[in-house]
């Protein structure tokens, strides 16, 4: 009788494509492989010493074992509205545009239960960061995709194609979408956006009436002068938009959950409300010790984070193409968006993927599992030290060398 009872939000969720690279990746390690894993983006250096030793001294005070605030301590919210003045030069309002997280990710999902109604529509660029879409999925609504068009050399957004597939959507969308998710610098692709950009998106979402949710989760991450813009630097923008961003790869704070959203009111309002049913806030020590990170030592993602990423993302597109695997030049996040080798590329992401990992020990995730316009690319995460990157594409071009082969022997069998 209970095989009967369906859980239909569950239902709604697609196959978990990642699964099966992680289950080939754990089988292999139980045999006792040695996997080079570049699939997930989880930093592999240690927190900064600093944040560490606030949290230990903190958790050493017994009064802070207690519940803490669902929104997050005041001076945490604080340490983000100095973090956007310092950076962006906007003024936010700690109490009412500013809510700490576990993570953006947590918050991301939060806000969307809150503002969404069942048959909502929110618009979501594909490629894109899969809980970006199956948020809304989860909490009933509906997701518009729309194709995300970039320069597959420098991963600029092509902008003009961007405001067009975005009009279509909006046109395409039964009822009319309520909400667009941005991302930039974008996960999975690394693609950029410029200042004037948000100018344009936030004059049509106010045009067109809808609500835009940015996600500038690698906005420290940046190589080669570029910046990373905010929607909330153009004015008027806190009317239409909320942003999320992290200390997760900033800080190399992961595992910390750590996340912000803020921004406008309305939406802000909505995600403290729901917060403060659904949990009780972070604990506490975790909350000074970021507290500390943003206002004393914001100086980490540019001296420690940037220079490690910027060398492995050098090392990997040099040695990789001594390997026969041409990668463009991402210019921010800790990803390069690989387009699959051409003597490979009629496999699919998927396929590549799982042999990729069978037969050379790399993991890497395949672009399939970030949408279907992603099934040409993998997403290649730099977090193996420059050893294990050089050691990657020996056993690459390896691979390359054998897939040749054994596709020129099956063109001569044909042949004859």
């Amino acid at each position: 009788m209970f095989d009967e009872i369906q859980f239909d939000k569950i239902n709604r969720l697609p196959k978990y494509i990642f699964a099966q690279i992680n289950d080939l990746k754990m089988s292999a390690r139980r045999s006792g492989e040695d996997i080079i894993d570049f699939s997930m983006g989880n930093p592999d250096a240690p927190t900064p010493a600093p944040i560490i030793n606030k949290l230990c001294e903190t958790a050493n005070r017994n009064k802070t074992h207690g519940y803490s605030a669902s929104k997050g301590i005041y001076k945490l919210r604080l340490a983000m509205t100095k973090w956007y003045k310092r950076k962006y030069g906007v003024i936010l309002n700690p109490d009412t545009e500013v809510v700490a997280t576990m993570g953006s990710k947590e918050g991301y999902v939060h806000l969307v239960q809150a503002i969404s109604n069942p048959g909502d529509v929110a618009i979501v660029p594909d490629p894109t960061y899969p809980i970006h879409s199956q948020a809304f999925i989860l909490a009933g609504a509906s997701v518009e995709k729309m194709q995300l068009i970039f320069d597959e050399d420098t991963f600029e957004v092509d902008e003009n194609k961007f405001f067009e597939n975005l009009l279509d959507a909006l046109d395409n969308s039964v009822p009319r979408a309520k909400f667009l998710v941005v991302n930039f610098p974008h996960n999975p692709t690394t693609a950029t956006v410029t200042p004037q950009f948000y100018e344009r998106l936030v004059a049509i979402a106010k045009e067109q009436r809808f609500y835009i949710i940015s996600d500038i989760a690698y906005a420290d991450i940046t190589f080669d002068g570029y910046t990373t813009p905010s929607i909330l630097e153009v004015k008027g923008a806190k009317d239409v938009a909320v942003e999320s961003y992290t200390l997760s790869k900033s800080y190399n704070m992961a595992g910390w959950r750590v996340g912000f959203i803020v921004g406008n009111k309305k939406l802000i309002g909505a995600l403290q409300s729901i917060k403060s049913w659904l949990d009780y806030g972070m604990f506490t020590p975790i909350q000074v010790a970021a507290t500390v990170a943003l206002d004393e030592h914001n100086y980490i993602p540019k001296e420690q984070i940037i220079p490690r990423y910027r060398k492995r993302r050098d090392v990997m597109i040099e040695s990789f193409a001594k390997a026969g695997w041409e990668l463009s030049t991402p210019n921010a996040t800790m990803f390069i968006w690989a387009k699959i080798p051409e003597i490979a590329r009629d496999m699919g992401s998927l396929e590549f993927s799982k042999q990729l990992l069978v037969k050379a020990g790399v993991a890497v995730s395949p672009g399939i599992g970030f949408g279907k316009y992603g099934d040409k690319y993998v997403r290649i995460a730099l977090i193996e030290n420059e050893k294990r990157i050089r050691q990657a594409s020996k056993n690459i071009k390896k691979f390359l060398k054998e897939l040749a082969e054994e596709k020129k022997r099956k063109e001569e069998v044909n042949n004859d």
